[in-house]
């Protein structure tokens, strides 16, 4: 995986369809400007050489064990659905946002399809800091390994 910075959606999907060995993604819509690819090593290293052709502002390899949030997962995608079938869901108490499409999920959701598709599906965390915002919401605290 590697994030690039500085350059719009449009401009990483297309850097990666130049990538003309291997397979490589987009994976997680960050922010506005910063994107990050995932898919097979060789692939995302000449995504970066490319991206930084087409004038990203910086592009940083991310140290990860595997191309995530692509199709490459399909099989661990189907196991966690197979896992999530015994569980049992309740109905959320408050408004709950998907990151594979930044909406709040509704009523009639199969939410253990939507959880097993996101291993395989980019994630669109810049549509549900939006999402967030068009609800009012105005405080965010990060939680995470450091």
């Amino acid at each position: 995986m590697a994030a690039i910075l500085g350059m719009t959606d449009a401009q990483v999907e297309e850097v990666c369809k130049k990538v003309q060995n291997g397979f490589v993604v987009p994976a997680n819509f960050n922010t506005t400007g910063q994107i990050v690819i995932s898919g097979e090593k060789e692939a995302v290293e000449q995504a970066e050489v490319i991206a930084k052709e087409m004038g990203a502002k910086k592009v940083r390899i991310l140290k990860t064990a595997g191309p995530f949030h692509t199709k490459k997962l399909a099989k661990a995608s189907d196991k966690l659905k197979e896992e999530l079938e015994k569980v049992n869901f309740g109905e959320f108490e408050i408004p709950v946002i998907k990151n594979l499409n930044g909406e709040v999920y509704g009523k009639n959701d199969d939410i253990k399809d939507i959880l097993a598709k996101h291993i395989i599906s980019p994630v669109h965390f810049s549509k549900s800091l939006q999402t967030m915002l068009d609800l009012g919401i105005d405080t965010f605290v990060e939680i995470g390994p450091r």
